[in-house]
């Protein structure tokens, strides 16, 4: 590197497969780069930065070549930028190269007194992650190379997400010359757990962070790391870029979830200054020619013996089993003698600590209110936008899951944009009406009730036989009825309000309670809404009262589960973690309450469905033909 070099970090919150619109907004970004002082020699973008990650099988209708992006990007920069003076770009994206589809990284360099645009260098994704949420290597073909190349400012290399996972990604990068390695991500939040220390972020940015550090450190280079924001079908992407300097300190950070443009001034005489206080790199760079060899009699699956004083080998202090005598103990060692020194007195002894052994477990239920809220804010304003509606509906009950979903989407839409109503029965508790005028009033959104009695009782008129079961299924779905009516009347979207707790156990009428197209709280459980509710200031009475489907009088969820909440969402967290029953029970949860909860997780997994299509083409929906929900 030459001097100094002026970046900037572009978080961009890209509209899903919408190619054409997102590069359109290209020319507002450059030109805002160029107003910047000093202007940023180079603009990295995040993986899949111009279409969003989760494509799936549009990958198809999505991915373009190199060039054609390279040319596409040049006359969006000469739209916005007058003058002669070139900046580089490094842009994650899909790319269809040699009749494959691949997810691509590129350097170009756009504008100046050339002709177009001049590509630097391609990266492939070399690890592509099948598992979880994942299921890249089902729609892209892997790379098989991580190369540097040289800039007009210094020598760098890119990364894409997983690459920087596995360590001696950045080793080989580091070891082919490159001061700065670009690291472009699509990695969805993860944990909400309060840390302390750490301040209000998702579990795995701090692990990226680390992440980017490490790399930087350990060989003296500088790391710029770019996320992607925005959402993707629930999935929040986290921002919070981060440039790292080569002592493993952080340079420059970008905020969460929104989209940013930070700049940060580079200094090459730090990467002398580390690389001289910590000359790791000029180790490896030593050592590496040894650790090859080793790599290669591993590869070949040869026994590697050592030996060492008293053994008999050949060819070195390195040799495989076969290739010379196995080394020998040495032999006449005079054995220690007991109580030796101090006129036969005992030396003091060593003081011993024991260490319970523990095996891991799933992540904590506790929640960080601060970083759920504005979680869950920006995903319910995020799908507002992209669906284009303005207005909410939200049924509100009077109990703790409508309230939260009603102050969460107050924050975001604005109270004057939110719609809550009451759809009581003849036999509903008067407390329910009453804790929802309370939510109503504190909020100072629009209030609607709308009395189901009439609907409800003239369909079951027609079925005087209907136990409490069906009579409650009945209510649930024509509130749901209510609801998507109203939003149609007021141009808004229906915001859902079951929680994980529910879902898991089975605990909601079909088609009804789980109807609306977007939930903020789906994936907390009621424990972790509890927590929220406190957070946010919901009042107390709706919160300490006992939860309560209020279909039936008396009813309460859990007399009807026949366990708490709290212990009913210790196990499930447990189970949905990848631990067996059993494994519970010698942990000590009773194993008659491990058992109920299993039953209902596992014999409700079909309301967590889409209906069952019986697939007779080779282009079944869901399955060979797959577009995201948001695509």
């Amino acid at each position: 590197m030459n001097g100094s070099v002026h970046v900037a970090i572009v978080q961009f919150k890209p509209r899903k497969a919408d190619y054409k619109s997102n590069l359109a907004r290209l020319p507002q970004i450059f030109g805002q780069l160029e107003k910047l002082e000093p202007r940023p020699q180079v603009a990295i973008f995040a993986e899949t930065a111009l279409t969003g990650y989760f494509v799936e099988g549009g990958i198809r209708e999505v991915a373009i070549t190199a060039g054609e992006l390279a040319r596409d990007l040049d006359d969006q920069y000469r739209q916005a930028v007058s003058t002669a003076r070139p900046l580089d770009v490094c842009i994650g994206f899909y790319e269809i190269w040699n009749n494959a589809f691949y997810n691509s990284a590129l350097y170009v360099t756009l504008g100046g007194d050339k002709a177009g645009p001049a590509i630097t260098h391609v990266h492939r994704k070399l690890f592509l992650p099948t598992y979880g949420m994942f299921d890249e290597e089902r729609f892209v073909d892997r790379g098989f190379e991580i190369r540097a190349f040289d800039t007009s400012w210094g020598r760098a290399s890119m990364l894409i997400c997983e690459d920087a996972w596995h360590s001696l990604s950045g080793t080989v990068a580091a070891l082919d010359g490159a001061d700065m390695i670009f690291v472009l991500s699509a990695s969805p939040a993860r944990g909400i757990w309060p840390r302390e220390s750490e301040g209000q972020v998702p579990a795995n940015l701090k692990r990226w962070e680390r992440l980017a550090r490490d790399i930087a450190e350990e060989h003296g280079v500088f790391v710029c790391l770019v996320n992607l924001v925005g959402q993707e079908g629930g999935k929040t992407f986290t921002g919070g870029s981060i440039v790292a300097g080569p002592h493993g300190d952080v340079r420059g950070q970008a905020p969460l979830w929104d989209e940013t443009i930070m700049t940060v001034t580079l200094d090459t005489q730090d990467l002398t200054r580390a690389r001289t206080d910590a000359p790791l790199l000029t180790d490896l760079q030593t050592m590496m020619p040894h650790l090859m060899r080793t790599v290669d009699r591993i590869q070949a699956g040869e026994r590697i013996a050592l030996s060492y004083d008293g053994g008999e080998s050949e060819g070195g202090p390195l040799t495989p089993a076969s290739a010379g005598s196995k080394a020998k103990a040495r032999e006449g060692a005079p054995s220690a003698k007991k109580n030796a020194g101090n006129d036969g007195k005992s030396e003091s002894e060593i003081p011993v600590m024991q260490v319970e052994s523990t095996a891991g477990g799933p992540a904590p239920l506790e929640i960080d209110g601060a970083l759920t809220e504005g979680w869950l804010v920006s995903f319910i304003r995020d799908e507002f936008e992209r669906r284009g509606f303005k207005k909410a509906v939200v049924g509100v009950s009077g109990g703790v899951d409508s309230a939260v979903t009603c102050y969460l989407t107050a924050k975001a839409l604005g109270a004057e944009n939110v719609v809550g109503i009451r759809m009581p029965y003849k036999t509903s508790s008067k407390d329910s009406l009453e804790h929802a005028q309370l939510v109503f009033d504190a909020l100072g959104i629009e209030a609607r009730t709308i009395d189901i009695s009439g609907a409800v009782d003239g369909y079951l008129a027609e079925e005087p036989d209907a136990d409490p079961a069906r009579r409650g299924n009945v209510m649930a779905r024509q509130r749901m009825i209510v609801l998507f009516d109203q939003s149609a009347k007021y141009r808004a979207l229906p915001v859902g309000t079951g929680n994980k707790t529910e879902r898991l156990l089975g605990y909601f009428t079909w088609h009804a309670d789980d109807s609306p197209p977007i939930n903020p709280l789906g994936d907390l459980f009621k424990t972790q809404v509890w927590a929220l509710a406190k957070h946010l200031g919901v009042p107390d009475v709706i919160v300490s009262k006992p939860a309560s489907a209020d279909l039936i009088e008396g009813q309460t969820d859990e007399g009807d589960f026949g366990i708490k909440y709290a212990e009913a969402d210790e196990i499930l967290n447990w189970l949905v973690s990848g631990y067996s029953p059993s494994t519970l029970v010698e942990r000590g949860f009773d194993s008659g309450k491990v058992e109920l909860v299993r039953k209902r997780l596992a014999g409700t997994h079909w309301k967590r469905k889409l209906p069952t299509v019986a697939m007779v083409s080779p282009t079944g929906i869901g399955e060979a033909y797959l577009r995201p929900v948001d695509y």
